[in-house]
C-alpha cells in the first residue's frame, strides 16, 4: 500500500490560512472508481481512499508511515503565487496601460 503526505492548501472559499499548517497522509488509490449507471454516481470499493489522516509536523507523517509498512511520497507546498496590489494602483498616473470602463 502507498501513501502520500502533503501540505494542504487553503480552499477558494478562504482568505485566511487556516487549516494550512498541518500535514496530510492519504492513501492512493488501488482500484479504479466505477460510475453507478442509474444515477450517475462515482464510487470506488477501496475503503482507504477515503482516509485522511492529519498531522502538525511532517517528521510525524513519515514516522507513521514508516512505522505502519507504508510506501510514501512527500509533495513539497508551493509558494504562492500573488502580486500584492492596493486598491489605489488602480488610479495611479504612472499606470502602463491606461485605466477605462
Amino acid at each position: 500500500m502507498s501513501a502520500k503526505i502533503f501540505k494542504p492548501a487553503k480552499t477558494a472559499m478562504q482568505s485566511g490560512k487556516s487549516k494550512t499548517d498541518g500535514w496530510v497522509l492519504e492513501f492512493e488509490q488501488t482500484n479504479p472508481r466505477k460510475v453507478e449507471p442509474l444515477m450517475g454516481y462515482t464510487s470506488s470499493s477501496d475503503m482507504n481512499s477515503q482516509v485522511k489522516l492529519e498531522f502538525k509536523t511532517l517528521e510525524e507523517a513519515k514516522a507513521y508511515a514508516e512505522k505502519n509498512g507504508l510506501a510514501y511520497s512527500v509533495q513539497k507546498p508551493q509558494k504562492a503565487k500573488r502580486r500584492i496590489m492596493s486598491y489605489a494602483e488602480n488610479f495611479a498616473t504612472e499606470r502602463s496601460l491606461p485605466w477605462t470602463h
